[in-house]
């Protein structure tokens, strides 16, 4: 048994492994998965000394509770929370070290909503198309952390960010999306359009990895029926029937019937990864765009 290895002590409500994700599959219906925020994963990557493409763990609300069965040194970014060794308070965003057999206790979010564990080496976990990220929608990839669960850990290259903290971006209290308009926007009334970007939304508690739903203003539409399913994007802004407006995440599915309304640029999409239930959502339209929307 090596000694390479995180043992799960707790789980938390929702953790994963995650890392840049298996683009260009989407074509076999694989969405692209990995970390909702990507930034906040990169940088908890340089801080212990890996690479971008190694994979993390990425916590939801509560955090979790790690204990590695040798020394190994940690980042935790995201959304900021108390971190622990053995009771004792560590830094947030700063490389820790970590002895062997100490318990690491990553705590409940105080602002946003995900925080993510980087691991000197990384979480070694089968890769399943290039990647190691666990994809909720499809179930390629490992599965969610459970109580008691191993991760196998890579070979540390043995350098880590030699600094007190890292400047990371506040979670939201007002999501502002910037959204490019169609290929679909002549599907709704020029009024339910305007109510798009001139009304306010808020964060849905019944967002989740595949997409952020919203609360707010119905946008009517002006043709019935559905359209044949055609490919979906990363931030594309779907209406399903009772015409609340939904962002589509990493985990999103690669094809569907029901119209967007507009795409969120990509840029912005990592603040909503952050976004808690309840929060204002501001859709901000910058330009049209043209066509039909590709698979990604």
């Amino acid at each position: 048994m090596t000694d390479r290895a995180l043992a799960v002590v707790r789980a938390g409500a929702l953790t994963t492994v995650q890392d840049q994700g298996r683009p260009g599959h989407a074509h076999l219906g694989v969405p692209r998965s990995g970390a909702l925020d990507g930034p906040a994963a990169a940088l908890v990557n340089r801080l212990v000394g890996n690479p971008p493409e190694a994979a993390v763990l990425e916590t939801t609300l509560n955090g979790c509770a790690l204990r590695p069965r040798s020394a190994v040194t940690v980042a935790v970014g995201g959304a900021p929370c108390p971190v622990t060794v053995d009771g004792r308070p560590v830094a947030w965003g700063a490389p820790v070290r970590v002895p062997a057999g100490a318990l690491l206790d990553v705590g409940a979010a105080v602002h946003g909503v995900r925080s993510y564990v980087g691991v000197g080496g990384g979480i070694a976990v089968e890769p399943v198309l290039g990647s190691r990220s666990t994809d909720l929608l499809s179930g390629l990839g490992p599965p969610p952390l459970t109580d008691d669960s191993v991760l196998p850990l890579g070979r540390a290259a043995g350098r880590y960010a030699r600094v007190d903290g890292a400047p990371q971006p506040r979670p939201p209290t007002e999501l502002v999306l910037r959204v490019s308009l169609g290929p679909r926007d002549d599907w709704f009334t020029p009024g339910a359009v305007r109510a798009l970007t001139t009304g306010t939304y808020r964060v849905s508690a019944a967002s989740n990895r595949i997409g952020l739903r919203t609360e707010g203003p119905a946008l009517e539409r002006a043709r019935p029926g559905e359209l044949p399913s055609e490919g979906m994007v990363l931030g594309a802004v779907q209406v399903p029937p009772d015409g609340r407006p939904v962002v589509f995440l990493a985990d999103h599915p690669t094809t569907g019937g029901y119209p967007v309304i507009g795409v969120v640029r990509a840029a912005d999409l990592p603040a909503a990864a952050q976004a808690l239930p309840g929060i204002p959502v501001r859709f901000v339209a910058v330009r049209r765009r043209s066509g039909r929307p590709g698979p990604g």
